[in-house]
């Protein structure tokens, strides 16, 4: 470890919240800028969750819709980034909810946030697929796809989804354990191809579109059931049917708080962070908008042969229900070459998208083992010498998130869920700081600071947060709400456990095999049988594994100063 006269601030900040320097510093402020940008990925959520807005409430879901969860994320940015500020940790969201929540409440924001990530990782490479074979096999290469379509678990679509989805989760944790340099390269470049293929795309939707009706994007239509495509379930509620619009932005802008996990490879941290976190908003807010808005101008009516208009271009994109995007380029009479060269962006952009997912969720999964707070987490935390980044955690990251596609009616679940568990997790640090703030017990603020706007902010942030998760358990996604009620119960049962209460961890084990069991048989679902078992036993096994290893939060006080030698000595390993 370097005498204080050569350390860096960032080191001196990490020193004194008890972290040795293991990580690289190798990210400046625009590689933490595109690392968020890239997960955000408006060409990976704004097209492949187009569907969910347009088959809600039309044009306006766009129009309207987007802009308003724009400004909600904003907030929410804002107030995390001056969190941020204060703690730059590749903890993030844990760290934070623990420091100023205590840490229980800290250690669940951990699983929520880490749940999250997992999905943000399995949805877009779930989406890769689809948009591989839809767009990339059947409109470029013009191959016959039906064979490639899943008609259930275990058909021949399945077996093709499934096997394609492992040999891409493979290449990500292989370039992320073994290939830093080229992953932050890629990571960097996805901002500029990200950007290149929405503003290409957003050319020739408006160049090439029969017409140009403002209107539509300010158009509100119900439609849910059949003339929306079956997306969402037939419903006379006309608020719940515009609210469910904002899943479509809310799903594209998120995985932001990835400029927080590499806190500990950015240089210049404090400022940085936050900065990296509102730009990736701010700038997926605008030219995604543009973007997702050029989608509506460009649906073209349907005509009968007389050329008289059957169907207004908003309600035959709408019928045409999740396939609405993959309808809508072919129809747009752009020249082949520029068609196929901007579907080859949006796969790339999807495939970046997921690689820069797995590298901030492997980060937060080695930043909660290192304070023990992961079953094997000591394996977990281990940092290669010779790479200098958390092997494990890659490759378990990338595991898991695999296991998440293998259930059938993954993208709905797995976009929505991946929405609500991230905002949640994003909800506990905000309202933990907000009730601190309003104590006075949050003094420690960093150079990111929204000042007197600051606890206004956060509230409007808390308040929308909890819209999102209210909507995102609604029909038909309401296994995100059943996963959110198995989730505490888990959680519940291995708190317990970690705070030496073995049968209360036991007793709740069976509940969470039972509530999985419940949650799917009811519906008829064989799956709920299986995983009832499948998760009685891991249960157990994890209860068992985590007995007594209670879990006591990231470092503060005299811990600090304890832990001076042991980072000492953990920086000089890693410098050997």
């Amino acid at each position: 470890m370097a005498d204080n006269k050569h350390m860096t601030e960032d080191e001196k900040v990490l020193h004194g919240m008890g972290y040795a320097q293991e990580l690289t510093r190798r990210m400046g402020a625009f590689q933490n800028f595109a690392i968020s940008f890239a997960i955000i990925c408006i060409v990976a959520g704004g097209i492949t969750a187009f569907p969910v807005a347009l088959s809600a409430g039309g044009g306006a879901s766009i129009g309207i819709v987007w802009p308003l969860g724009s400004i909600f994320a904003l907030l929410v940015a804002a107030a995390m980034g001056q969190i941020a500020s204060s703690y730059p940790t590749a903890g993030g969201i844990y760290h934070w909810s623990s420091i100023l929540g205590g840490r229980g409440f800290g250690w669940a924001s951990a699983w929520f946030n880490l749940l999250g990530l997992l999905f943000v990782v399995s949805s877009v490479n779930w989406g890769l697929f689809n948009l591989f074979r839809d767009l990339f096999l059947a409109q470029v290469l013009h191959m016959d796809v039906t064979a490639w379509i899943p008609t259930g678990e275990f058909s021949g679509g399945w077996w093709i989804q499934t096997i394609f989805i492992t040999a891409v989760t493979i290449l990500q944790a292989l370039l992320n354990h073994y290939f830093l340099r080229l992953t932050t390269i890629l990571t960097d470049w996805s901002g500029y191809i990200i950007l290149a293929t929405a503003i290409v795309l957003t050319i020739a939707m408006l160049a090439f579109a029969d017409s140009h009706e403002f209107g539509r994007l300010f158009t509100f239509h119900n439609y849910s059931g059949e003339t929306g495509g079956n997306v969402w379930p037939a419903s006379a509620a006309v608020g719940y049917v515009f609210l469910i619009g904002l899943l479509h932005v809310v799903y594209t802008i998120t995985g932001f708080d990835a400029s927080a996990h590499t806190s500990e490879e950015t240089r210049d941290a404090q400022k940085e962070v936050p900065k990296g976190m509102l730009r990736s908003v701010f700038w997926s807010f605008l030219v995604g908008y543009v973007m997702v808005c050029s989608f509506v101008l460009a649906l073209p009516d349907q005509k009968d042969a007389a050329g008289v208009v059957t169907l207004d271009g908003v309600s035959a994109g709408a019928a045409q229900g999740w396939n609405a995007f993959n309808w809508l380029i072919a129809q747009v009479q752009m020249p082949e070459i520029l068609r196929s060269l901007i579907i080859i962006g949006i796969v790339v952009s999807n495939f970046l998208c997921a690689l820069a997912g797995l590298t901030s969720c492997s980060r937060m999964m080695y930043a909660f083992a290192r304070d023990g707070g992961l079953p094997a987490s000591d394996t977990l935390k281990a940092v290669s010498a010779q790479y200098r980044t958390p092997g494990a955690a890659i490759w378990v990251g990338g595991i898991l998130s695999i296991a998440a596609t293998l259930y059938g009616g993954a993208f709905l679940v797995l976009s929505t869920g991946c929405a609500v568990f991230l905002y949640l997790s994003y909800l506990m640090p905000i309202g933990a700081a907000l009730k601190a703030e309003s104590a006075g017990g949050w003094k420690n603020k960093g150079p990111f600071n929204l000042k007197g706007a600051s606890m206004l902010v956060a509230g409007l942030a808390v308040i929308g947060c909890a819209i999102l998760i209210y909507v995102g358990i609604q029909p038909p996604q309401e296994k995100v709400g059943y996963l959110i009620v198995i989730m505490i119960l888990a959680l519940i049962g291995f708190w317990q456990s970690m705070e030496g209460r073995m049968p209360i961890g036991l007793l709740f084990a069976v509940l969470t095999a039972a509530a999985v069991y419940y949650f799917w048989h009811v519906e008829g679902d064989s799956f709920g049988t299986y995983a009832g078992i499948a998760i009685a036993i891991v249960m157990a096994i994890l209860v068992f594994m985590l007995q007594g290893k209670r879990f006591a939060g990231p470092p503060i006080g005299a811990e600090i100063a304890k832990r001076q030698a042991s980072i000492a000595a953990a920086e000089k390993a890693l410098a050997k």
